[in-house]
């Protein structure tokens, strides 16, 4: 049967009957700690797996292997798996992560308490993307309270991976094939659609020299002092990409951030080795051989100017943009729509700097976009930053846009 207008406003209505059920929904997953690292993970899933059963959600639990999980860097790992069949006609996929990086400090609110404060729920993952697992799952409730008939199908994907990089979350749920959807909605924002993002390449630089004593120095090999030559190389490459222009809406330019240093064994003793992270963050157009190529040419020439010092350079990850494929459009122009229509202003679709899961399923040829629940911007939800929150009216009409975008495409 044909969707109607007023069948959208029935779903409005089922979800805002239901809405505390999922604002309790999402504080009981914000409630148990996904730090990553150290990464076990598999605790949250158990506790999501027993609310979505709960609510008539039969939910099929993955644990990926002890040798695998640790071999990326994690602890335990168990991916969830949800999936309603309808019928005949395409699988839209809904995959939102509950792994997240460590809170740090300056908060005012409990990172895991989950409060609600002037219209906000705070929390480490509120925003991205425990706040999915809650979107997601009561959109699909909702459309099912209809009881009309829909045609193929909805999986439900909450897995553990996304801080480091998927390889045992998404990545391993296709190569399981666990899933394979035609259609793909990953978590996002509210306030646009995103159809490509960024590319991130993660690298590891030890700088190895000879310790010495303070007193006299000039008899080791000072490797701070090779690693900062490094670093001012590397940042000066900063003022270079501001001249390398994406054509994607959303996304700017190049950039590279050093957000870890490590090193040395006392004050009074010449370092003999330092190890930093740094982040290159790379645009749809470039290609990551030669973005890497080029950064181990920065750092070997600059390291090349303290002698005696010598360095290891190890890639952390490699997550290629998101571009977008082919067949994508009705998920566009279906969440478009109703995100104008809900938010009661123009939603654009549009790159966004950040590196998601969703390019993973875009690689394995699935077209994907990114929609969920959240503010206009990275900044303003606080994400990776104390006191990240989520504005509870963002949840609640995220939900109904999802819950309409899927009754179109499926009804």
């Amino acid at each position: 049967m044909p969707v109607s207008p007023l069948d959208h406003i029935r779903l409005d209505t089922w979800i805002d009957a239901h809405f505390d059920q999922e604002l309790r929904f999402l504080q009981n997953l914000i409630q148990v700690p996904t730090d990553t690292p150290p990464g076990n993970n598999a605790p949250h899933a158990e506790r999501a797996a027993d609310l979505l059963d709960a609510m008539g959600l039969h939910t099929e639990r993955h644990p990926v292997p002890m040798d695998v999980v640790q071999a990326a860097g994690l602890q335990s790992v168990t991916n969830l798996v949800v999936h309603r069949r309808y019928g005949e006609g395409p699988t839209i996929a809904l995959n939102a992560h509950g792994d997240v990086v460590p809170p740090g400090e300056g908060w005012t609110q409990d990172p895991y308490g989950g409060a609600v404060v002037d219209g906000h729920l705070y929390g480490r993952a509120s925003a991205v993307s425990k706040s999915d697992f809650a979107t997601y799952a009561f959109a699909v409730r909702a459309i099912e309270s209809l009881g009309y008939p829909l045609k193929g199908g909805v999986d439900l994907l909450f897995t553990y991976d996304e801080e480091f990089g998927g390889a045992v979350g998404p990545a391993w749920l296709l190569a399981q094939q666990l899933t394979r959807p035609d259609l793909l909605i990953a978590a996002g924002f509210s306030y646009q659609v995103i159809t490509a993002h960024n590319g991130c390449l993660q690298m590891e630089v030890t700088v190895h020299g000879q310790m010495a004593h303070a007193a006299i120095p000039q008899s080791g090999v000072d490797a701070l002092q090779g690693a900062t030559t490094i670093l001012n190389a590397l940042y000066k490459q900063n003022s270079l990409y501001r001249h390398i222009s994406s054509k994607v809406a959303g996304i700017t330019h190049p950039y590279l951030n050093v957000g870890w240093i490590e090193g040395g064994t006392n004050t009074n003793v010449v370092p003999g080795r330092v190890t930093f992270k740094l982040d290159r963050r790379m645009i749809p157009e470039e290609d990551p051989v030669q973005v890497e190529a080029e950064i181990r040419r920065v750092i070997a020439e600059a390291a090349a100017k303290t002698p005696g010092i010598r360095v290891e350079i190890r890639r952390l990850l490699l997550a290629k943009a998101l571009t977008p494929l082919p067949g994508n459009q009705p998920l566009v122009d279906a969440l478009q729509f109703h995100a104008s229509a809900v938010f009661g202003e123009p939603v654009p679709a549009l790159g966004t700097p950040l590196y998601t899961d969703a390019r993973i399923f875009c690689e394995a040829g699935i077209p994907s976009v990114l929609y969920g629940a959240g503010p206009r911007t990275v900044l303003e939800s606080h994400a990776k930053r104390a006191d990240e929150r989520l504005a509870l009216d963002d949840l609640r009409r995220a939900t109904q846009v999802v819950a309409r975008t899927l009754l179109d495409l499926l009804g």
